[in-house]
């Protein structure tokens, strides 16, 4: 069984959604208990990658229990993605290639881009259906502001 393009479109869809509504179980009940989140960004000044935030799925459960006791942008953020690519890595397994962009809105009603960039998640079937292994959030953007999210 291959993963198909419909499928993956809705689980990447159905996680930006779980993650602007800030429904951090219904996150992680998409993905596998394997699964390992990273944001990463290219710096032209060092001329390198760099890793600005890496957790597996136990890290990231402990995290989104405490969000309530940290620095947080006032407002909400809505995430566009749009799918551009789905490759089979397996019989089961795909890498599904999206860019995004992440926009807040603050209490005023005044909407910005906050972070635009790239999702490149590693996905496959399993028992309980089509599951997120891996997740590299690539961004282009550098400058993120104070109180930002994460996972963006």
């Amino acid at each position: 069984m291959s993963v198909s393009r419909d499928d993956a479109a809705n689980l990447v869809s159905r996680a930006c959604t779980y993650l602007d509504e800030e429904k951090w179980s219904a996150f992680l009940d998409l993905c596998d208990p394997s699964f390992c989140y990273r944001v990463t960004v290219r710096s032209p000044e060092i001329k390198r990658e760099m890793v600005w935030f890496k957790e597996d799925y136990t890290g990231l459960e402990a995290m989104f229990s405490v969000i309530p006791e940290h620095l947080r942008r006032i407002g909400t953020l809505f995430r566009h993605t749009a799918i551009g690519s789905v490759e089979a890595a397996g019989e089961d397994s795909a890498i599904i290639r999206s860019t995004f962009q992440c926009i807040h809105t603050d209490l005023e009603g005044r909407s910005r881009m906050m972070a635009a960039g790239r999702y490149i998640d590693d996905v496959g079937s399993t028992e309980q259906g089509l599951r997120l292994f891996n997740r590299e959030t690539r961004l282009e953007t550098r400058d993120l502001g104070v109180g930002s999210h994460v996972p963006i």
